[in-house]
Parts: C-alpha cells; structure tokens; sequence
C-alpha cells in the first residue's frame, strides 16, 4: 500500500470559506494534497460558529469539510500578511477562493497578479453567479435553490416549493470545482501552464438538473412538483405499506412483472394499462393504489426483504444514523477515525467516496483549531525553501 495519495506534493492555497470551496479543498487533501486554509484572526471560517450541533471540538458544520488541513490566520487588511497571503499564493500549485467577484483582485490576490508570479498556478474562483451582471450577488445555497428551480421540482405536488435536505447546490459545486482542479492540473503537466478555473452555484444547479432540464430544452415541458413520484418510471415512488412506506424502482417492464408476482398482482404485468413502462406512466393514478392495496398486508421493512430476493429495487426510508450502518454492513467502510497532532482520536467522520486500488494510506488529520498551524506557515513563507513539506523535514530534530 502507497503511504501517499496520488496528490501528495501539490500544495493548495485555500483563501475559501463555509461549503462549496472548503469541501472542493478538503477532497484534495484527502487525496494527499497539503492544504493552508487561510482564515480570519480571532474568528475563522464563518461556520467556525454554525450551531448546534458542536461535537467536543467545535462545529460540526466546520468539522465536515475541514478535515486534513492546516489553518493559517492572516488579517487581508493588514500590508504585512497580506504579504504573507501573496507569498503562499505563488508557492501553491493550487489557489482557491470563493469571494465576491473583485474581492481578491483588490487585496493584490487576484488571478492576474498571481499568475504573473507563479504562471503554473491553476486558479479556482468559486462564486455564486459568474463573473459577469451576477457578480456581486451573494452565493447562497438556499437562494440558488429557489432561483435555479430545483426548489420548484421538489416537494408535494399540492405543497410549497421544498429546498433539499443539504446544501446540495454547494456540494455539486465542489465537486464541479475539483473537477475543473484537476483537469487543469492534468493540462499543466504537459503544457506546463496554469489556468483559472470558474464554477458558479446557479451553473452546477442547473448542469445537475439532467433530464429534468433537457425535458424543457428539448421538448418544451416544464417539470412540476410530483413529490417522491417519477415524472418518466413507473412505479418510481414511495408506496404505502403496513407501518408506512417503501420505496421502490421499476426501471424497467421485467422488474415490474416480478414486483406483480411478489405481491400477488400477476394480472397487473398483463393489463395493456400496464404493461408497458409508457402504459404505466399513462395511467399512473389507477395503477398506484392498486398497488398500494395489496403493499399494506405487510411491512416496509419486510417488502425491502422480499422485493431485494426477487430483483426489484426497492428500501425503506432510513435515517442518516441507519444509512450509515447499513452501508457498514454491505463492506463500504463509509466513516473514518480522525486524529489531532497528539495522534490521540478525537471523533468520526465520513469517508472520502472514492476508494482506490492499489490503495494508499488515508489521512485522517482532524480539523485544525483556529490558528493551530500559523507559526509554522509564517516561518516556512519567510524562508527560501520552496516546499512546506521540506521546511518541515529540515526543522526537525536530528538524532
């Protein structure tokens, strides 16, 4: 097993704050890449103070997307460590920020000035709507919900416009930002040149739509609230059962036919109102409570059983906490132990998604305290070695 990620000597400059650019650079980190976030003295990343819920160590919001990361403090108004912040964005291979448009531009930080000192540099600006009339529009997750119109696929048919359950719109931005990371950085191994890279809230939302938004582009059809229903599979939806709901996926006719067969219903797969995808989508109002009838002679949990024996997808609706514990019993191994400077374990959390083969070791840093690593980054910007990494090994004692 490697004892390095595949990003081990890329340095990343992280001048990004609460979801969206914290978890594009903690995804790095967790692939090996050492990363500097950089925050404000005595404050810190906003969500330093989003709560409850705190764990023993601080925010777990700050916690989920701050881990393997080491925090510096500089105060962007003062000459002096605006300074220090210049110097450490023409040392890193990676720059993140997620200000408003020109914010960075004006602190000397910018892509430009940056690029001009360090032209391998890829350049990540995360914002909430472009660079262009949407510039100086605050980015948030809830708003970009509501304007992008995921909020108005989401919820009941007959009830309110619902947002997701997380910042969803951040997520997919992150990842949209690591992408573009490391494409560019791909790009630069050979041309050697850096890039800047933009992603924007309203432009991940609205790549993420699918076939959603095509079916607008494509033929004209607005997509409307239909709760957990399909507006293309049926059955695609919860469906009532003795103690609730399950949920279950007929991706196709074969599925359908053994999801009839299982509930005592053979004739539904043969009725010419069903026994086509296209048929059932046409007639989803008669088919759902016949299907529903013959559901409730027995549990969510039992139907799940049964349904997973036969072929036909289907679950009942967990909890994050069962979530996690029934991903532990297919082998996914979804949660990690994480670790302070003393190596002592200091709390849980979920593991990177992507396991690797042959593996390499995984950190498992836990998030930094405000300011843990300053002392550290300032001598190391004020010497002429290149790598922190380096820095490090030369300052350790000698035996």
């Amino acid at each position: 097993m490697s004892t390095t990620g595949p990003l081990a000597g890329i340095t990343v400059a992280d001048f990004s704050r609460v979801l969206a650019g914290p978890l594009c650079t903690m995804t790095l980190a967790d692939l090996g890449a050492t990363v500097i976030k950089v925050e404000r003295p005595g404050i810190g990343d906003d969500t330093r103070s989003w709560g409850p819920p705190f764990s023993a160590t601080g925010s777990t919001y700050f916690e989920s997307v701050n881990r393997n990361k080491q925090s510096l403090t500089l105060d962007l108004s003062d000459p002096t460590d605006r300074h220090a912040a210049r110097e450490l964005a023409v040392r890193a291979d990676i720059v993140v920020e997620n200000f408003l448009t020109g914010g960075m531009d004006k602190l000397g930080l910018g892509y430009g000035e940056v690029s001009t000192l360090n032209p391998g540099v890829i350049y990540a600006s995360i914002s909430g709507f472009g660079s262009a009339e949407g510039a100086q529009l605050p980015g948030y997750d809830f708003i970009v919900q509501a304007l992008g119109g995921l909020m108005s696929i989401t919820g009941d048919a007959e009830g309110e416009a619902m947002k997701a359950g997380v910042a969803l719109v951040d997520v997919l931005t992150a990842k949209d930002a690591t992408i573009g990371v490391l494409a560019a950085l791909h790009a630069r191994n050979a041309s050697g040149a850096g890039a800047h890279v933009e992603v924007n809230l309203l432009s991940s939302l609205q790549g993420a739509l699918a076939n959603q938004g095509q079916a607008y582009l494509g033929a004209g059809k607005v997509a409307q609230r239909m709760g957990n229903a399909h507006p293309s599979i049926v059955p695609y939806q919860l469906l009532a059962c003795a103690d609730g709901s399950v949920a279950v996926a007929c991706g196709n006719d074969r599925q359908f036919a053994k999801l009839c067969t299982e509930i005592g219903q053979d004739t539904l797969a043969e009725d010419p109102r069903f026994a086509t995808n296209t048929a059932r989508v046409s007639h989803r109002e008669l088919l759902i409570p016949l299907l529903e009838q013959a559901l409730r002679e027995d549990t969510g949990a039992n139907w799940q059983t049964r349904f997973t024996a036969v072929g036909v997808p289907a679950g009942k609706v967990a909890g994050i906490d069962e979530g996690l514990e029934y991903a532990k019993t297919l082998g996914l191994k979804p949660t990690i132990e994480v670790h302070n400077s003393a190596g002592e374990t200091v709390g849980t959390q979920v593991r990177h998604p992507i396991t690797w083969t042959p593996e390499f070791a995984v950190r498992s840093e836990a998030p930094p305290q405000l300011g843990e690593h300053s002392e550290l980054i300032r001598a190391w910007l004020s010497s002429d070695v290149e790598s922190l990494e380096e820095f490090v090994t030369l300052a350790l004692p000698r035996s």
